[in-house]
């Protein structure tokens, strides 16, 4: 029997815990090995450690390797930093992959959408250097660096080659940022220089998010910085039919976390209502990192099978169930 492998779990905030612990019971039904160790981050951790991220849950994901996280919440304009940002930056997650597909049996304007999403997760205007000039006057400095722009268009096209995929888009405003956006455009043709297999391409963000809307089947591979990428993949999401149906990893080097990209919506949070889809397809890409891939399919496929059927739906897709029958139903699929 294979040795267990320990992923550090982190609940977050508001339907966090319900979704994964609905998560969790699919992989335990899915009889993997796998072990977990359950840390907190986020909004309702701040009472009992002072922080949003305790400096034990970083620890337990560098040992670890690996984390599943459902979503946590941040004060807007206001109070700490993102404990999202802030386990990216701490942990070098340099690369977020945001895979964008159709789900079977969700109607949506758009049929056919498969496209991933790869943004730089570690600089631009995320870096966070704002400061006061005079009263009134606020500037936010927006950090490229070939380092990281050369690392994450590597990352973009070597998913494009592993998977198969035929091209790769780079996304920019470098005809007003001439000089940022400018060093992440040269970057990523000295890197697509190397995939002469790979077709590589460039569109301004603006006119990428019209093309989007109009046509997704055109674009692949997206790769871009910190802010569009934010942007885009939440636009790409709602292609497929929300946040709720899409997966998201965030990874490093050495370490990778793999979480549920959709708010912690507290309206719901508690009332078994919510759709644990999301993280339930955030841990099948957990599981293909981790080598896993039959009991990757074997998850995959019944979530394929239960959206397909459409018998048992929670209310964000009009349906009546609970979260606790839609896990029963992927269990039952499996």
């Amino acid at each position: 029997m294979a040795t267990p492998r320990t992923v550090t779990v982190i609940n977050g905030d508001g339907i966090g815990p319900e979704v994964m612990a609905a998560t969790l019971r699919v992989l335990q039904a899915l009889e993997v090995p796998l072990e977990f160790e359950h840390r907190d981050a986020g909004a309702e951790c701040i009472a009992k450690f002072g922080t949003n991220l305790p400096d034990t849950t970083v620890e337990s994901v560098l040992r670890n390797g690996v984390a599943l996280k459902g979503p946590t919440g941040t004060v807007v304009g206001g109070g700490m930093a993102s404990a999202n940002v802030g386990l990216r930056k701490r942990l070098d997650l340099y690369a977020a992959l945001r895979p964008v597909k159709s789900v079977p049996g969700v109607k949506t304007r758009y049929e056919g959408v498969d496209l991933v999403v790869v943004r730089e997760n570690t600089e631009s205007l995320y870096a966070g250097l704002e400061h006061i000039i005079v009263p009134g006057v606020v500037e936010s400095l927006k950090i490229i660096t070939e380092k990281a722009s050369t690392r994450i268009a590597r990352f973009a096209f070597e998913h494009a080659r592993k998977n198969g995929r035929k091209k790769v888009t780079a996304v920019h405003k470098a005809n007003i940022m001439k000089l940022s956006d400018g060093l992440f455009l040269d970057c990523a043709r000295k890197v697509g220089r190397e995939f002469p297999e790979i077709q590589y391409e460039e569109v301004i963000v603006d006119n990428m998010c019209m093309q989007l809307v109009k046509d997704p089947s055109r674009y692949d591979v997206l790769v871009m910085e910190n802010l569009y990428g934010d942007i885009l993949s939440d636009l790409c999401a709602g292609l497929v039919g929300g946040l709720g149906l899409v997966p998201g990893a965030n990874i490093g080097e050495r370490t990778a976390m793999f979480e549920a990209v959709h708010g912690t919506a507290p309206d719901i949070a508690g009332k078994g209502l919510a759709n644990p889809t999301a993280l339930m397809m955030s841990a099948v890409m957990m599981l293909d990192w981790l080598d896993m891939k039959e009991a990757a399919r074997r998850f995959e496929n019944a979530l394929a099978r239960v959206h397909s059927e459409a018998k048992v739906r929670t209310g964000d897709l009009g349906g009546t169930s609970s979260t606790r029958d839609f896990t029963d139903a992927i269990i039952a699929a499996l």
